[in-house]
């Protein structure tokens, strides 16, 4: 497969049906309510749009005001990229696709009576609603972290925003020879090499300002869950004397006031910068709704056409899902969610026949500098005795080197994924 081709949507279409109408809000016509604006929300909603000739309505509600990528964000925190290089306006989807966005906060479902309940009042009525909530944070697991204030001081930055910039200030502040201590959770989680990305720009940026400074990776799995190899290559040779890499380290707690890790099995470790990322589940919304059934969690679903497997009409996409087996949680993989589950929901609403074998394919690009990038990519195909998607046999692959040709192929891939989504 080739990774500038990774954008294809043809597979999703199967044998789907169109409607006649003209791209304006309102009118007739189905009504789709679409809950989050990320990669598969804001890329089912355009191609709802499109798809249905545009005689579907689709009403878009996001409390955010711009769509903000968390992939390219790490750079932001190694200070080779800015938040506005990765901050998009959600104006394309309204004046070219007629998608009406609601900037607001969805409180309650109802699937019976297919209603969404919004925190400033309103109430959206729906034919079929799409739920992509992204991840959540499972807080209970680390009480120091749920004592007031303590997550202002003590950053995730796993949803790119105002957190990826209070942590870049917090390193940007942090003494020369001082200590920053990632902890990664249990798989699954958002972004699997994102994780070791991270450490990666973190190092590079005190390789050049404050080379006294140490990178403490604290993973709670017992090995580097993607791209091991490479980022160990990277830590072992750019970043000699840097980086450190701890597996089977759980936190369990943190004392917030010294700095402090503490763990289920280590001693404890305090440092001058502490970057907490927590276990996740499904966004809170989807809990609240009771889509959440794998394990209280994740949302299972069909995924010919991501319909909710315990709520009818109502399909669940991106982060939130129970994945099937070697599928990322990846911003690349939501925006083929969301073609997949756009087709379908065209198809549903329209009589036509839902695609029975669709494909999905996922690349993701990894800077180990702010410049030098490894990739890994995969191919997954809908098996329909298993009813899940599998990988490709001899699909994808991973890099066989960190190099600057590959840091341009993922600029062109943000780039490109952005305006698929947006544009």
């Amino acid at each position: 497969m080739q990774r500038r081709h990774f954008l294809q949507s043809g597979s999703a279409l199967g044998g789907m049906g169109l409607i006649s109408g003209c791209a304006t809000v309102g009118g007739k016509g189905p009504k789709v309510v679409v809950i989050g604006g990320g990669y598969a929300g804001a890329t089912a909603a355009k191609y709802i749009r499109m798809w249905s000739d545009y005689g579907i309505q689709v009403t878009l509600v996001e409390p955010n005001s711009t769509f903000i990528s968390c992939p390219i964000s790490n750079l932001v925190i190694g200070g080779s990229k800015t938040m506005a290089d990765i901050t998009t306006p959600y104006d394309n989807l309204v004046k070219r696709h007629g998608v009406q966005m609601v900037q607001d906060r969805v409180t309650s479902i109802d699937a019976d009576k297919r209603v969404v309940k919004l925190a400033g009042g309103a109430e959206l009525t729906y034919d079929r609603l799409i739920v992509s909530p992204g991840v959540d944070f499972m807080w209970d697991s680390l009480p120091g972290m749920t004592k007031p204030g303590a997550q202002d001081k003590v950053l995730h930055a796993w949803k790119a925003g105002a957190q990826t910039v209070a942590l870049r200030k917090q390193l940007e502040a942090m003494p020369d020879g001082g200590v920053f201590a990632m902890s990664i959770p249990l798989a699954p989680y958002r972004c699997p090499p994102g994780p070791y990305e991270r450490a990666c720009q973190v190092a590079d940026y005190f390789s050049k300002a404050k080379p006294k400074s140490k990178v403490l990776i604290l993973d709670a799995n017992d090995d580097v869950t993607s791209k091991g190899p490479l980022f160990k290559k990277a830590w072992t040779e750019r970043y000699k004397g840097i980086v450190e890499y701890r597996n089977k380290h759980n936190v369990t707690d943190v004392d917030v006031a010294t700095n402090t890790l503490k763990f289920e099995f280590n001693d404890d470790l305090k440092a001058s910068v502490l970057n907490v990322i927590p276990n996740m589940r499904a966004g809170d919304i989807a809990v609240k709704a009771g889509l959440a059934t794998a394990n209280k969690r994740w949302c299972d679903v069909d995924f010919l056409t991501f319909e909710s497997k315990v709520a009818k009409n109502v399909h669940v996409l991106g982060d939130a899902i129970q994945i099937a087996p070697a599928m990322p949680k990846s911003g690349h993989m939501a925006n083929q969610h969301g073609k997949t589950c756009a087709a379908a929901v065209v198809a549903l609403l329209t009589g036509q026949q839902v695609n029975t074998m669709p494909i999905y394919n996922n690349t993701c690009y990894s800077f180990v500098s702010s410049e030098d990038v490894v990739h890994v990519a995969s191919v997954h195909a809908y098996d329909a005795d298993k009813k899940t998607m599998l990988a490709v046999p001899g699909s994808g692959g991973v890099s066989s080197a960190a190099n600057e040709l590959e840091g341009r192929y993922a600029m062109a891939w943000a780039r490109n994924i952005w305006a698929d989504t947006l544009a």
